[in-house]
Order: structure tokens, then sequence, then C-alpha cells
């Protein structure tokens, strides 16, 4: 059966969007399929949470971000990218898993929760945020625990315990704390995260400093109880009462997709994927990353302002071999 996609994205984030743009620019023939609502990550980020990046550096096929702040937020993003992708006309299949993506005669099969595609070239664009780094302690499943963080008022007036110590950490800290919340927070590291929001790691340190905010530091969460949770710190094991529990652990792609499509992951623990660095091009013939999920488990290397040109090496190595 001939192919009835030049390339198939998989996921609606900026990076899809970004290659969907190139891909119609190209004049292929594409489509955009993500398991959830358009920009479906940036949509379950924390309803106030700020971009560390200023809005030029966000915008995708040269479509410009105009902003009225120095730094943009959720909210703004969120319809920036949808306008593009509206304006644009991209083509998008929502609410769509992808299932599986078998080799068939030189092109793919692509196996989603609603449709079968058939397609020459595939892009994995899948980003990071959809499965969590679990604790694996005793009570993680209770439903006082969570993975990701919305909204501060949720929290008011409530004992919070927050894990981890970096940007999504120390908002969920910091913006709890400012709705009457007592938090501690559980510090694997020593100190907080270097790469914490210049703007924001002042602010974190000084409500540790005098006592607002509590932080045990080298520390870990053992256990989570209905009304309580242990700790174990560098003095000894402790229990604070406790009414939720924030786990910003960080997350990771879906190594299992990538697995059953017949990429290779590194052995040692990051799991990066193998791909050429210049055309993005796994060990699997015509099947590209881009994003986020080049990183494997190092999350932080990649971001929409460094990731967005995989779109034009994709694009044109895809028109190259045509």
């Amino acid at each position: 059966m001939a192919a009835a996609f030049d390339v198939l994205i998989i996921g609606g984030g900026p990076i899809g969007i970004a290659c969907g743009l190139a891909a119609k620019k190209a004049g292929l023939q594409y489509t955009i399929v993500e398991k959830g609502c358009l920009v479906n990550s940036l949509y379950n980020y924390p309803l106030y949470m700020t971009f560390f990046s200023t809005s030029e550096r966000l915008e995708v096929g040269g479509i410009p971000f105009v902003s009225i702040n120095p730094k943009p937020g959720r909210p703004e993003a969120l319809e920036y990218y949808r306008r593009v992708a509206t304006s644009e006309d991209l083509r998008l299949q929502l609410f769509e898993e992808v299932l599986e993506i078998t080799p068939n005669a030189g092109q793919y099969i692509v196996q989603t929760s609603r449709n079968t595609y058939h397609t020459r070239n595939v892009i994995i664009a899948t980003g990071f945020y959809d499965i969590p780094n679990l604790l694996d302690v005793p009570g993680e499943h209770l439903p006082k625990v969570t993975h990701y963080y919305k909204d501060p008022h949720y929290y008011a007036t409530r004992k919070v315990i927050v894990i981890g110590a970096h940007n999504s950490a120390v908002d969920a800290a910091l913006e709890t704390y400012r709705r009457g919340a007592q938090v501690t927070m559980v510090i694997r590291d020593k100190e907080i995260g270097n790469r914490v929001k210049y703007w924001v790691k002042p602010d974190i340190e000084n409500r540790i400093r005098e006592g607002s905010i509590t932080a045990h530091f080298n520390s870990t969460v053992t256990a989570i109880r209905e009304n309580e949770a242990d700790i174990a710190t560098p003095e000894g094991n402790i229990t604070i009462a406790n009414d939720f529990v924030i786990a910003m652990t960080g997350y990771q792609p879906n190594f299992r997709l990538l697995e059953k499509a017949g990429i290779l992951l590194s052995d040692d623990g990051k799991k990066v994927p193998a791909y050429h660095p210049l055309t993005m091009e796994t060990n699997m013939p015509h099947i590209y990353l881009a994003g986020v999920v080049c990183g494997g488990m190092n999350t932080h290397l990649w971001f929409i302002e460094n990731s967005r040109e995989h779109a034009d090496r994709i694009i044109g190595d895809i028109m190259q071999n045509r």
C-alpha cells in the first residue's frame, strides 16, 4: 500500500508544531498525532508558571510571539501555539495516542488508539512530561500524593511536603506557602538546584533561611501515610504531620514506544536514544527524533529554544532523500 503521508509527526507540542510548519512549507503530506490536547504538556504546567526564556526564543516557524511581559507565562504560550496551529491550518489528530510503529516494505505503519496510518517518515517529538519518576516508597499511590502541581489555592492552610530542588519544586513551595500552606521541602542534595530561575532562587533561599519554609537537605521521604510522612535526614529519621505531598521528582520520555519502534537506547542508565546529531535520524531509517526526547533521562538538556531547529534539520534530510 502506498504511504498516505510523507511524514507523520508524533507529538503536538511546540516542537511537533515546528516540524509540522516545516513539513507544510516543504510541500510534504504530513499529519501531527497528539495523545492529548494541543500542546498538552504546556497545558498541564502550573497555572502561574513563567518561562525561563523570553518570547522570541519560544517562537516556531518564524512566527512572532508578542508578549507584554519580559518572560511569558503559561496562558500566553497556550494562546500563541494555538494561534500558530489554527492560523497555519496545521493538520492535527488530537486525543489520539500512538501505540506502535512497525516497519513495512520500506515504510511504516503507525497504529494509534483510533486509526492506522501509513507513512514514509516518522518524527517522534513526544517530550517527557507524561511519565513521572516515581519515589518507590510505601504510600506513594495515596490520593494525597501528586507528581503534577497545578494550582496553589488547593493547598491553602494545609501541611504540604514538596519533594525536589529544581524549578517545579521551588515554584510549588513558594506558591503554596504564599497561599497559607505550611511547607516542608525534602531535598536529596545539599542545596537548591543551580538550574532554578535566577530571579526565583534568592526568594526560596531567603524563605528557608528565615524559617518560613522548612527544608531538609540530603534527605528523602521514606514512607507516606494518610496523615503523616517519614523522612530520612542526616540527623536521623523523623515523622511529620502531613496533608499533601507534591513530588516534583522529574519525568521521563516514553521509552517503551522508542524501544518498540526499534530505536536503540544507551545502557548507561541515561537511556539516550541513538540518532545522528546533524540529521536527527535514529538507527531506524526514516525515524527521526526532535526536542527533549533526544536527551533520554537528561531532560534538562533540550528546551524549545535550542531544539526548534531540529524541525528544519529533519525536513531538510527528508527532502534530500526524497
